[in-house]
C-alpha cells in the first residue's frame, strides 16, 4: 500500500476488475463494436482507457461505468449481472 492506494504493477490484479473488464469485453464484441476505438468513442471515453479495463488494469470511476452501460444499451444493473 502506497500512499494509502493499493499498487499492484507487477503484482496479481485484483480479481474483480479482471472480471469486470473481460465482461465488459464481452458484450462489447456481442453488441456488435468490433473495435476498443469504436466503442470508445460510443462512451465518449479513450481508446487506451477501454483497453486498460479490458485487460483489468484500470479502477473504473462510477461515471465511466455509468457510459459503458449506456454506450452498450444496458442499465448498471445488467452490466454488472454476472460478475
Amino acid at each position: 500500500m502506497v500512499g494509502g492506494c493499493y499498487v499492484w504493477g507487477m503484482a496479481k490484479k485484483p480479481d474483480t476488475l479482471v472480471r469486470f473488464g473481460k465482461r465488459v469485453q464481452q458484450l462489447r464484441r456481442e453488441k456488435g463494436f468490433s473495435s476498443q476505438e469504436a466503442f470508445a468513442d460510443a462512451c465518449g471515453l479513450d481508446r487506451t482507457y477501454i483497453g486498460g479495463i479490458e485487460r483489468g488494469e484500470r479502477n473504473v470511476s462510477l461515471i465511466n461505468v455509468a457510459k459503458i452501460a449506456a454506450a452498450l444499451g444496458m442499465s448498471l444493473s445488467e452490466l454488472f449481472k454476472e460478475l
